[in-house]
């Protein structure tokens, strides 16, 4: 893959509002048309969540460094923490949805943010649907395009409902196609550290202080950490780090004091250290490296 980048960090892209103006939500409808050529080949993230059912295109894009060559009659899903490349695309058939955390976070939606969808503890991004799913997932977007365009009183929960089954029938196929073990208390505690790391990552490095987040001593949370998911704490805190490090390496040519600075490091030689330390190579030898796989 030819690797565009600029020296800037990588773009977010808004919700871009549409004729019907809805500041949270959006439709996105493709018969043969091209989507925003202004998107291909340029390394970004969305401010929001985009769910994309492709009945028919040609092409690839890559999510977080994993490229996905485009299937028939499949559901792509992305959240706002993901860097997204579109490559190699021709003409599509497919339609989307978009909407924000916000629009999640209205009290009759607020359950759909512990959707296993939403959550995607499993990192897929790809669901494959039956010809049955194919018929459920057109009614329901018919229904969806219908309220859409349609503003009222109403429109807010009407949208709300039918994304409700939406999402709740693709996140059924979501823990069938990525099956995860039973959640229990210790889970759902892996869970929520998790969540406060991806939230606080670059600011906070420590395991006392996401325990003190979450009302614990920094030993219970190291013990259940370690327990339910077979490596300390630290770990999940370093592992993050390095992954949104190797994002802006791939992804950009900003400098190294830039992406330290970006990742909570006091120095670049620091982050160096940590880099090498955590994946056997240096930030720049994994730059020069990462690039000439995928040219």
């Amino acid at each position: 893959m030819q690797v565009l980048s600029a020296r800037v960090p990588v773009p977010v892209y808004p919700l871009e509002l549409d004729e019907v103006g809805h500041p949270q939500f959006r439709l996105y409808h493709y018969e043969g048309s091209m989507p925003n050529l202004s998107e291909l080949l340029v390394p970004h993230r969305k401010d929001h969540y985009l769910l994309v059912f492709v009945k028919h295109a040609v092409g690839r894009q890559w999510i977080d460094m994993t490229p996905y060559v485009l299937q028939d009659n499949t559901i792509y899903f992305v959240g706002p923490e993901q860097v997204i490349v579109k490559e190699e695309l021709s003409q599509a058939w497919s339609e989307g949805i978009a909407f924000t955390a916000e629009f999640l976070s209205l009290q009759e939606n607020a359950s759909l943010r512990n959707l296993p969808l939403i959550q995607n503890p499993q990192n897929g991004h790809e669901l494959r649907l039956t010809d049955a799913d194919v018929r459920f997932v057109e009614d329901i977007l018919d229904q969806i395009n219908r309220e859409y365009r349609q503003p009222g009183d109403w429109q807010q929960r009407m949208l709300g409902a039918y994304l409700t089954v939406l999402l709740t029938y693709l996140s059924r196929l979501y823990t069938e196609q990525f099956p995860a073990t039973e959640t229990s208390a210790d889970t759902l505690l892996l869970k929520q550290f998790q969540a406060k790391v991806d939230t606080h990552f670059q600011q906070v490095h420590e395991v006392s202080e996401y325990a003190a987040m979450l009302n614990l001593s920094a030993g219970y949370l190291s013990e259940v950490v370690k327990e339910q998911s077979g490596k300390p704490a630290i770990k999940h805190i370093h592992d993050r780090l390095i992954l949104e490090a190797r994002r802006l390496l791939f992804h950009t040519e900003q400098a190294l004091k830039e992406i330290a600075y970006e990742l909570g490091f006091a120095d670049a030689s620091y982050f160096s250290r940590f880099f090498k330390r955590e994946t056997g190579v240096t930030p720049a030898e994994y730059r020069s490296n990462i690039r000439k796989m995928y040219q």
